[in-house]
């Protein structure tokens, strides 16, 4: 199963920069190149373990994904429930922690992985897909840290209460 990671270093506290990452309507397209829109399913108002999202990227592709785990301000997991054709399966994780020595920074790692179908075509196609998927994700985390800085999205980045 192929694994794509990025990461970058932010100047916001832990607690902002989960706020930001969770960010929805035009603030979240402020920074997420990779998002044409996104809305919560089936009546939630926030994200939460359990809560399924439909995400419709850039070039019109569709994904319907849940939380797997939502832990503000350390974590957020999904998984794909419904999506393209070629991904049989698919799940990422954010993880924020605050630099070591420098508590007004924080370290964002957000890793995926996933399999594709048909399995004959598999191995093609997730080296292939590994090389895209990395670009989008390092191109969706630097516009993640622009974000960070951008006064608008910070104003409504909301951090999450326990």
């Amino acid at each position: 199963m192929p694994v794509v990671e990025s990461r970058v270093v932010v100047p916001v506290s832990p607690e902002v920069a989960f706020a930001v990452s969770q960010t929805q309507g035009e603030a979240r397209k402020r920074w997420d190149p990779f998002i044409r829109h996104q809305h919560l399913l089936g009546g939630a108002t926030g994200p939460a373990k359990g809560v399924r999202t439909l995400t419709v990227q850039r070039f019109g592709f569709r994904m319907e994904s849940e939380y797997v785990s939502y832990a503000p301000p350390t974590n957020v997991g999904m998984k794909m429930t419904k999506g393209s054709w070629f991904f049989e399966r698919m799940g990422g994780g954010w993880r924020f922690s605050a630099v070591e020595g420098d508590p007004g920074s924080t370290l964002a790692i957000w890793r995926y992985n996933f399999t594709c179908r048909p399995k004959w075509l598999a191995p093609l196609a997730e080296r292939v897909g590994a090389v895209i998927l990395q670009r989008d994700i390092d191109r969706r985390i630097e516009g993640f840290a622009r974000g960070c800085a951008d006064p608008l999205v910070l104003a409504a980045a909301v951090p999450a209460r326990p």
